[in-house]
C-alpha cells in the first residue's frame, strides 16, 4: 500500500484530492494538511511511529511558504517520501526548480480525477519497477523506469474536450472578479457561448468551480460560475 500525504491549502480541493487518492487501489491517503509547517510535522511523526509516507500531493502555494521550500526541508530532514507537484504554478522557471528540487511528476491544476488517476497508476508502475532488489541490467531498464513516469499518454479529458480550451475557460474563471455566465466566459476565452459552457460543466464536475444562479428582475435565472 501506497501511504500518500496530501498537502493543500483549499480545504475544497484538499477534500477532493484525498477522496481521488483514496479511490485508487493501492493508495492509502494517511493525512490531509493544509500549511508547509503542519506537512513537516506529520512527515516526522510518521516516520517515528514506523510508517513513513510514500509519496506527497504537494500544492505549491502554501500559506507558510513555498511548497518547493518544504520539498528542500523534507530532503534535509532526511524524508524519502517522492513528491508529485499539485499546483496552477505554470512558470517554466518554477517548473525546473521543482525538477531541481526532486518533484517526479508536475500535474497543472485545473485536472480531473481521471488525470489524477492516471498520474498514480503510473507512479506505482514506477515503483514497482525498481522494487526489486539487484542492480539494473543495463540502460534500456533504467530508461524503462524513467520512461513508465515521464511519458505522457492519452489524454484523459472527457470526449470531445481539449486542454488548451480548458486551460483558457479556467484561466479566465479564476480572474473574474465573481461568477460570471457562460457567455461571457466564451467572449472573453474567444469560444462561443456553447463550448465554454461545456467547459465550465466540467469544472464544475471536477469541483474547481461552482455553479450558481443569478437572479434577475424577470424571467428564469441566469445560470453563472465562480472559481471554488
Amino acid at each position: 500500500m501506497i501511504r500518500v500525504l496530501v498537502v493543500e491549502d483549499d480545504p475544497v480541493a484538499a477534500d477532493a484530492h484525498t477522496l481521488y487518492v483514496g479511490r485508487e487501489p493501492g493508495f492509502e491517503a494517511v493525512g490531509t494538511v493544509h500549511g508547509a509547517g503542519e506537512a513537516l510535522r506529520f512527515l516526522d511523526r510518521a516516520r517515528a511511529e514506523g510508517a513513513p509516507v510514500d509519496l506527497v500531493l504537494l500544492d505549491l502555494h502554501l500559506p507558510d511558504g513555498h511548497g518547493l521550500q518544504l520539498a528542500g526541508r523534507l530532503r534535509a530532514a532526511g524524508h524519502a517520501a517522492d513528491i508529485i507537484a499539485v499546483t496552477s504554478a505554470r512558470e517554466l522557471a518554477t517548473v525546473r526548480q521543482a525538477v531541481s528540487a526532486g518533484v517526479v511528476q508536475y500535474l497543472l491544476k485545473p485536472f480531473s480525477a481521471a488525470t489524477l488517476r492516471e498520474r498514480l497508476e503510473r507512479y506505482a508502475r514506477y515503483r514497482e519497477t525498481l522494487a526489486r532488489a539487484g542492480e539494473a541490467t543495463g540502460q534500456a531498464e533504467v530508461d524503462q523506469a524513467f520512461a513508465v513516469l515521464r511519458t505522457a499518454e492519452r489524454s484523459v479529458l472527457p470526449k470531445g474536450l481539449s486542454v488548451p480550451t480548458l486551460d483558457a475557460v479556467a484561466r479566465v474563471l479564476r480572474e473574474a472578479p465573481g461568477s460570471i455566465s457562460a457567455a461571457a466566459a466564451g467572449a472573453a476565452a474567444g469560444v462561443s457561448r456553447i463550448t465554454a459552457r461545456r467547459y465550465l460543466e466540467h469544472l464544475v464536475d471536477t469541483g474547481l468551480a461552482v455553479r450558481e444562479p443569478r437572479y434577475g428582475q424577470v424571467g428564469r435565472p441566469e445560470l453563472c460560475y465562480r472559481w471554488r
